[in-house]
């Protein structure tokens, strides 16, 4: 008898629920080229991304003008422009918006899949000019034009369906041996599958984002000094293996390496730019 139709009915449904989700995830990043496991579709993310907005600008006090509302609108809007000149799949369905959110003491900022952003006043005494602030807005665009948000969730639900084939398989174990199996599972997944697919994603963040800052017109050598300020922010860290992040040291090295591509970029933006394209 064949392997598969030897399982009880809900085992194949979820052997074959994963396997479609398998065989219809695979999807290549803008910029980079790198196989992506991703099954949301862009509408999926670009609606999820315009609720989670209205719900997080519920109760915010928003900065309505001023020189610092004035300064990230305009780095909204020059990132933006240069999102979709470099990767227009998916830039250009984005429906693109940026705020200032008045909380002096977070030093955040972030980009819904779709465009919608955010940046809070407390980032600006670390970002301390434009060009540095354009570096960190750049990051979390590239975190939505690489459709880092579909991706994620994409692992996850996987992840929980991989969770639930083992428990369904493990049905005659020993309640103890079950947990203890699980829970080794899922430090597996975390630890070796979930937090260096952070760290990747992190990474081509800093990429994809130096390179639309530079297109912006955002001088790209200013990168370098904000994320040593930074890395001064905090106390302990943990360590790289145990981190959703790559370690400061290695953010900084991976920067300072795709600086002559930046710089490259920049030169070219601005010859684009005076000739008015």
């Amino acid at each position: 008898m064949n392997g598969l139709t030897s399982l009880p009915a809900p085992k194949i449904r979820a052997a074959l629920a994963a396997a479609v989700l398998l065989l219809s995830a695979c999807a290549t990043v803008p910029g980079t080229g790198r196989t992506q496991f991703r099954f949301t579709t862009l509408g999926m993310e670009m609606s999820l991304g315009a609720e989670a907005f209205g719900s997080e600008l519920e109760g915010a006090k928003l900065v309505q003008g001023g020189p610092d509302q004035e300064m990230v609108q305009r780095i909204g809007q020059r990132i933006a422009q240069a999102a979709e000149q470099l990767y227009s799949d998916p830039s250009a369905e984005f429906e693109w918006e940026i705020v200032l959110i008045d909380e002096p003491k977070t030093v955040n900022a972030w980009c819904l899949p779709g465009g919608k952003m955010a940046v809070y006043t407390g980032l600006l005494p670390v970002t301390q000019d434009e060009d540095s602030l354009a570096v960190v807005v750049g990051h979390e665009v590239a975190h939505a034009v690489a459709r880092h948000g579909g991706e994620r969730m994409s692992q996850e639900l996987t992840f929980q369906l991989g969770l639930g084939i083992a428990a369904s398989s493990m049905e005659d174990m020993d309640p103890d041996e079950q947990d203890a199996v699980l829970g080794a599972l899922i430090g597996v997944g975390t630890y070796g599958v979930l937090y260096p697919f952070s760290r990747t994603q992190e990474n081509e963040a800093d990429e994809l984002g130096l390179y639309m800052s530079a297109w912006a017109g955002y001088d790209p050598r200013k990168a370098v000094g904000l994320w040593e300020r930074m890395a001064r922010l905090g106390g302990d860290k943990p360590p790289e293996l145990l981190s959703t992040h790559p370690s400061d040291a290695k953010r900084i090295a991976h920067m300072q390496e795709l600086m002559p591509e930046a710089l490259r970029l920049y030169e070219e933006g601005k010859k684009q730019r005076a000739a008015g394209g």
